[in-house]
């Protein structure tokens, strides 16, 4: 059996989590690919990690596929829409938004700093009375990751944090700090015994 076995993507967390996983999406992505020949393909943000592979195999084999990445559709209340929500209790379906609430908590912090820096710079322009660009400005990616995690340790039915990641947007890779190009935060957690995964980009603007 041929297989499309991808460099790379074993060792990020969601790889951990799922051994084997990516080699299976390239697989079925790229013979899905070469049999339908589209022009242009659409995925869901929700898989970050996923939509960085498509997107290689894209580059790496050539294809003439217009790959276009969607916002995640959400609940009303922020959930990610998954099939796998199905299968929550009552309960734990009222408070899985905690996790879309734990990546918001981060983005609020990003965006806070951001703010507060370039509101800094331009006071110091006004004071030095000349024009000067930004001042450069980065998080600790450790900052973030500890954001997300206390939201969702703050909810008892949060039985398990799998990860909490902070990686580079273009080619999903952990980074140690944030600074104005952002960043994506991804997690998975169990909510009950259910397992979710959700991100969030960072970017300004």
């Amino acid at each position: 059996m041929t297989v499309v076995d991808p460099i790379g993507f074993d060792d990020i967390p969601e790889g951990v989590s799922r051994p084997g996983h990516f080699r299976g999406v390239a697989t079925v992505v790229t013979k899905l690919f070469n049999i339908v020949q589209p022009t242009n393909a659409y995925f869901g943000q929700k898989d970050a990690a996923q939509c960085t592979l498509i997107r290689r195999i894209v580059d790496d084999l050539n294809m003439d596929v217009n790959v276009q990445v969607l916002d995640t559709i959400r609940e009303t209340d922020g959930l990610a829409m998954s099939s796998r929500n199905a299968y929550l209790t009552p309960k734990e379906r009222m408070i899985s938004p905690v996790v879309y609430k734990s990546l918001c908590a981060a983005k609020q912090f990003y965006h806070m700093i951001f703010l507060g820096s370039v509101s800094s710079s331009m006071e110091e322009e006004e004071d030095d009375g000349k024009e000067t660009e930004g001042k450069e400005f980065s998080i600790p990616s450790n900052t973030l990751r500890d954001i997300v995690e206390e939201v969702l340790r703050s909810e008892p039915l949060v039985t398990d944090i799998q990860y909490v990641s902070v990686d580079d947007r273009e080619t999903m890779r952990p980074i140690d700090v944030v600074g104005k190009d952002g960043a994506v935060i991804s997690l998975a957690c169990k909510v009950g015994s259910v397992r979710l995964i959700d991100n969030i980009v960072l970017k300004i603007g």
